[in-house]
């Protein structure tokens, strides 16, 4: 999974990055202009405790590759506009964070003059909307030129989807928010269109503002947040606090300032949930492992995530819940013993949680 970070000059966005990816780097990285990307593990309690059980020879988690996406510039009108290491860095993700400034700072003046949230969301999200109207009306106007001449059937089926949703970006409404099949989802996925990817809005506040957090949330939410589009919020001057502190006292501080969970948690939580995906687990003595799936992901498509072969060659699966095998003190023996380890075949839909050991030929 790929996640781009976005948003207008000093929204704090390269301040999230440096968060959740543990970069400590002066404050002059977030003016760079180049991109910057890293992967991380995704947390995960549930692994931890079943490496704590196995004592695994080695261990694997989930792991998400973030995108520091720069390339938003002034243009001669005075507007927002993309640049090509922009379009070309964010066309390959798969969800969007985009970072929206609410924090004031007399030191760094805010691009637009004045401190709206509602306005900078609009800002980005019409850019997006340009970006994909120009794509889908270049391709419309050339799919009908080739029907007056020689049209194939592939066409001739993609015309009417382009032709719907062009209508709705004419209309303002983003296309992650459009009701698809999953065949008109297939023809427009390979144009890498802006509008359709899952959007975060991460609200980002200074420690004045935590405790009206939710009073800034609903406020936002109320605009904006529908299908596939949801908004959190965090407070980039602490989370990056956070990131000096040993254990023990970032657990202090969080409390001090009512923080539930890191920015790290959040982002891997929403999205996701945005993504519709969850995990998996395998485990053994050799290793225990995190596998991220597609929600409604059968036992077979979930041993094809594991090796291609598997796929062909499934047989069963033996299936447990996590928090069946956790209240059982962890014991195979013993989720046998009352029927909680089960055999089950290649329609099964795998849980989040489920431990999988795959049977095939």
């Amino acid at each position: 999974m790929v996640i781009g970070i976005v948003g207008l000059p000093f929204s704090g966005k390269s301040t999230l990055f440096q968060t959740i990816t543990k970069a400590h780097q002066d404050g002059s990285s977030s003016g760079k202009r180049a991109s910057q990307q890293a992967i991380i593990k995704v947390p995960d309690k549930r692994l931890d405790a079943l490496i704590k059980i196995f004592s695994p020879q080695k261990s694997n988690y989930a792991t998400i590759e973030l995108i520091d996406v720069v390339g938003l510039q002034r243009g001669d009108s005075g507007g927002t506009q993309f640049t090509t290491n922009f379009l070309s860095n964010v066309k390959t993700t798969d969800a969007l964070v985009q970072v929206v400034r609410v924090f004031e700072n007399d030191a760094v003046p805010h691009p637009e003059g004045d401190i709206d949230p509602l306005r900078d969301i609009s800002v980005l999200e019409t850019e997006f909307l340009l970006s994909d109207m120009a794509i889908l009306e270049t391709r419309i106007d050339r799919i009908k030129k080739q029907l007056q001449k020689n049209s194939t059937d592939e066409q001739k089926r993609e015309l009417p989807v382009l032709e719907k949703c062009i209508q709705y970006l004419h209309d303002e409404k983003p296309l992650r928010e459009v009701e698809l099949t999953k065949n008109e989802f297939h023809v427009l996925k390979s144009y890498s269109l802006l509008t359709i990817k899952p959007m975060l809005i991460v609200l980002n506040l200074d420690e004045k503002q935590l405790a009206s957090s939710n009073n800034l949330l609903k406020s936002v939410e109320e605009n904006r947040s529908g299908k596939n589009t949801d908004v959190v919020s965090f407070s980039g001057k602490i989370e990056m606090e956070l990131t000096l502190l040993e254990d023990e006292e970032t657990k202090n501080f969080m409390q001090e300032y009512g923080i539930q969970e890191s920015a790290l948690d959040v982002i891997v939580r929403e999205s996701y949930s945005l993504l519709g995906l969850h995990s998996f687990f395998t485990v053994g003595e050799d290793e225990c492992r995190a596998w991220t799936i597609r929600k409604e992901m059968s036992a077979q498509e979930a041993a094809g995530a594991i090796h291609s072969d598997f796929f062909d060659k499934f047989i069963r699966a033996e299936v447990v819940g996590y928090k069946d095998f956790i209240d059982n003190e962890g014991s195979f023996s013993k989720v046998k013993e009352k029927g909680l380890w089960r055999l089950e075949g290649k329609e099964y839909i795998v849980n989040d949680g489920d431990i999988i050991s795959i049977r095939h030929s």
